[in-house]
């Protein structure tokens, strides 16, 4: 209560519903979602998996993030600290004067960064300010990093000052152009992994959202924090590809280029002979051997004269060209279809991807964009072995993917692909489409015909790779039931 004994403007964290709490209100979690799931009750666990620990610390929270009691709220801002927007704009009125001349002598703040500053008259005792990146979609990777490096610094210095809580907006604006689904996510699995790895001494996390932001992020919150087992498996194969590394950030692109150690460097101390060395030198160092006369190369390749090694060096080129396009592409239309995901390991411990042909509308959706996902959500898993599983159950003429799209697949990608696929199981085939398979293994691609298993039921699949370590669309199971039978797991063996 204020001096004249009115209700206080400001909001007690304390008495806002915890994430967890909130499951039995707003859970995105259907019926038929639960049925699913229970149907794979030992599915490969997901990469954010339960923990009603950190749900306790997640508060969602609708409304004016100024009138939070945090220990410390988030302003996102530009570079000088003088930005206008809604966040901001409630922060100073509440504030008052003596914020923006702090601000002054903090002399700006570079895009990613976090600064600390009093809360003067606000409830929280600090603001932390933080620029968010303008993004274009040809810089995706650097706008990523970016907004990672905004909710990581702020954690960060939360931490290092012992905050008990922490309020956020939503740190990218709207003018800087930044699309709120893709920020959303990379805020959340920040956040949750610094929980999970350096959390201990915070106790509450809020994230303040307006009308048109709350939707999104009630949608997006149980794949990060789910609050059962039921929505982790539920939200399963919602998780996006890239959920970069085991904090949270972006993986960027290794560097091509490599810089020799003291390109032309001589040791002979003679003048004469050195100034003789430094000339003979000249177009063989390190930058000036990078790359050739592409057009030149072209020519060679056409001519069948092109050596193997320098053959592999462009395809390298070539293959890196598409896989930096398809970490900049949008492709979340095509993640949405579930028709690639990774789930367990085999019986040799090697990564399970599974392919859902029921779920790929050839005729509804860009081929191209299609391509990109394939290599985008493969490349990391393809550095080790790995075995396919196709499902071929149920599918029709629209789901079958021309022999010439998937020629040009297997000429894209890189050698990894290749030589770390160990085996790719073919279930519920048909005879067309076993003969179309041999006809295409054989005279289209090379070095993947040995490795097709044709299965005509689940039981020959869980020989292979046990039912836990499989995640299996309902479909699938329904039909293989109805075709061959109740699946009895005294029957299986493994090999």
């Amino acid at each position: 209560m204020d001096p004249l004994g009115a209700r206080s403007q400001f909001i007690d964290i304390q008495t806002l519903p915890t994430w967890q709490q909130q499951l039995g209100e707003d859970s995105e979690v259907t019926p038929q979602d639960q049925r699913d799931s229970l149907l794979n009750q030992q599915a490969f666990p997901s990469p954010f998996p339960f923990r009603p620990d950190i749900n306790r610390k997640i508060i969602l929270f609708n409304g004016d993030i100024a009138l939070l009691n945090c220990t410390a709220i988030v302003n996102t801002s530009n570079e000088s600290l003088n930005d206008k927007n809604p966040v901001s704009d409630s922060i100073h009125q509440l504030a008052g004067p003596e914020l923006r001349e702090e601000l002054l002598k903090l002399k700006g703040c570079r895009t990613g960064e976090a600064k600390l500053t009093k809360g003067f008259n606000l409830a929280a005792r600090f603001i932390i300010h933080t620029v968010g990146p303008k993004y274009k979609a040809k810089y995706r990777t650097a706008a990523e990093s970016s907004l990672y490096s905004c909710y990581r610094n702020i954690m960060q210095l939360a931490t290092e000052q012992s905050m008990a809580s922490v309020g956020f907006c939503v740190v990218s604006t709207t003018k800087r152009g930044y699309p709120l689904e893709d920020a959303t996510h990379i805020a959340f699995r920040t956040v949750r992994r610094f929980l999970e790895h350096h959390g201990n001494s915070i106790e509450t996390v809020v994230f303040a959202v307006s009308n048109t932001e709350e939707l999104l992020f009630k949608k997006l919150l149980p794949l990060y924090y789910p609050r059962s087992h039921e929505e982790e498996k539920a939200c399963l194969p919602l998780i996006p590809a890239d959920i970069g590394n085991s904090e949270g950030e972006p993986v960027v692109p290794e560097r091509q280029i490599r810089i020799a150690e003291k390109p032309g460097s001589l040791e002979d101390d003679s003048e004469e002979e050195s100034l003789e060395s430094d000339l003979g030198q000249v177009g063989n160092h390190a930058f000036a051997r990078m790359e050739g006369d592409v057009d030149k190369q072209r020519k060679l390749i056409l001519q069948g004269q092109m050596s193997e090694a320098a053959m592999q060096k462009q395809h390298q080129r070539n293959y890196n060209r598409w896989l930096c396009r398809a970490r900049a592409e949008d492709l979340s239309d095509i993640a949405a279809l579930k028709a690639l995901y990774q789930t367990g390991v085999d019986m040799c411990g090697r990564t399970v991807m599974v392919v859902v042909g029921r779920n790929i509308p050839v005729t509804l959706i860009d081929i191209e964009k299609a391509l990109l996902y394939f290599i985008h959500v493969m490349d990391h898993i393809t550095v080790k072995e790995y075995v396919m599983v196709y499902f071929h159950t149920l599918t029709g003429e629209h789901n079958h993917l021309d022999s010439n799209f998937l020629k040009n697949l297997y000429d894209i990608v890189d050698i990894k692909f290749k030589r770390n696929l160990k085996a790719f199981y073919f279930v519920h085939p048909t005879f067309r489409s076993k003969a179309s398979t041999w006809f295409f293994t054989t005279f289209s691609v090379s070095g993947i015909k040995d490795k097709v298993r044709y299965l005509d039921n689940l039981q020959q699949l869980f020989t292979c790779i046990r039912p836990e370590q499989i995640d299996i669309p309902p479909f699938v199971l329904e039909y293989d039931a109805r075709v061959n039978g109740p699946y009895h797991p005294s029957q299986s063996s493994g090999l």
